[in-house]
């Protein structure tokens, strides 16, 4: 479960951890009151649960309270990467001198947290993988044992800071990963971490992914923690959708949570970008695929539908008459690839392209088409 900026600010700053003065607020004159109290410059930041909202329009510097108003009213009510913004962090602006990156994640393939360290933040940590991997530090945590001084301090040096300084870092280092260990992260990320003209280190923004498996454990987040679900993760958890919001334009919609992330991995690898997760699991029925295909088709960033289906329990003909049903009742026209595999599968077929839907065979040509018509090949 992914946290907004602000939760994620307000555990940082409960361990510790240095962050700007903030508030969160959810009207414009919310956002005029906070900002006289914090006075000065200041950021205005829509809290929406996507990559990419400062591109977006979703991250603006105001020069005084007036402009913070103008920006918070401009945010609320409106919707970035489809998302509706309900509520906006207004945050003191801080000078920088230099933008660091410091994150906790866990490393699946040796089941171990990994500490990440550089000295190049700001930017899309993916990207300076990609480009710049020796800008980038990994320390492998034994989770039994736990975070060490040694660990610490190896990650603060790699930011190449002063000596003061330095034991700024490693103190950082620390708290964050007394966050990631308390609330079963799967990530905690502080970027950038800004190196301030008189030697401070402030976490700029914050990120925080929580293990849903761990939730449980954790009641305070029934209150102030909680994310609002989108409308279309709600409208799946009512349906009983394995249902995972994502960024890109292409919705993937599968039987079976290890096809569809086979089915994204295909996508991926062609260079396009998955929309959304969906699995309708085993046995589907038409109309339950019809309220799925129906959510999918309304989705305002799913630009291509991919359907791929390997019937057994479920069958094909149920299937292509749930797509049918929900074109025919959302009226929505959108690109959609569709791959039809095993029980009642000819009769599938039949019912699809009699309703001017062709039908792959294979679905790495499936993936191929919908890469295709997403515009990424």
């Amino acid at each position: 479960m992914k946290l907004y900026e602000y939760e994620a600010r307000n555990l940082f700053r409960e361990q510790g951890i240095p962050v700007p003065e903030f508030r969160v607020v959810s009207t414009a004159e919310e956002a005029l009151k906070a900002a006289e109290e914090i006075g000065g410059r200041l950021v205005v930041k829509a809290q929406v649960l996507v990559a990419g909202r400062g591109k977006a329009g979703g991250v603006k510097l105001a020069e005084n309270p007036e402009e913070a108003y103008r920006y918070a009213k401009q945010m609320l009510g409106s919707e970035i990467k489809g998302e509706l913004v309900k509520k906006v962090l207004i945050s003191k602006a801080v000078d920088i001198d230099r933008e660091l990156y410091l994150s906790i994640i866990v490393d699946r393939s040796i089941g171990a947290p990994v500490i990440l360290s550089s000295p190049e933040g700001g930017v899309d940590i993916e990207e300076l993988a990609r480009s710049k991997p020796e800008k980038i530090l990994k320390i492998f945590v034994d989770p039994v044992v736990g975070i060490r001084e040694y660990h610490a301090r190896e990650a603060a040096r790699f930011l190449d800071l002063d000596e003061q300084t330095l034991k700024k870092a490693q103190q950082i280092v620390i708290d964050l990963y007394k966050v990631f260990e308390k609330y079963s992260c799967e990530l905690a990320e502080i970027n950038p971490l800004a190196l301030t003209p008189e030697g401070s280190l402030v976490a700029i923004d914050a990120k925080i992914i929580l293990d849903d498996n761990a939730l449980y454990k954790y009641p305070e987040f029934s209150g102030e923690y909680v994310r609002d679900l989108s409308y279309y993760e709600a409208e799946a958890k009512k349906m009983n959708f394995s249902y995972v919001e994502l960024d890109g334009n292409i919705g993937i919609l599968c039987n079976g949570a290890g096809l569809t992330m086979a089915t994204m991995d295909s996508v991926y690898i062609l260079g396009g970008k998955p929309a959304n997760f969906l699995d309708i699991g085993g046995g589907a029925r038409a109309d339950l695929v019809e309220r799925a295909v129906s959510l999918l088709l309304k989705h305002p960033r799913t630009e291509v539908l991919f359907i791929n289906i390997l019937g057994g329990i479920t069958r094909c003909d149920e299937v292509a008459r749930g797509i049918v049903e929900a074109i025919k009742k959302t009226g929505v026209a959108k690109k959609m690839v569709v791959r039809l595999k095993g029980t009642n599968e000819e009769e599938g077929r039949r019912i699809l392209e009699e309703n001017g839907i062709y039908v792959l065979e294979e679905m790495d040509e499936a993936a191929r088409k919908a890469v295709q018509l997403g515009g990424a090949i």
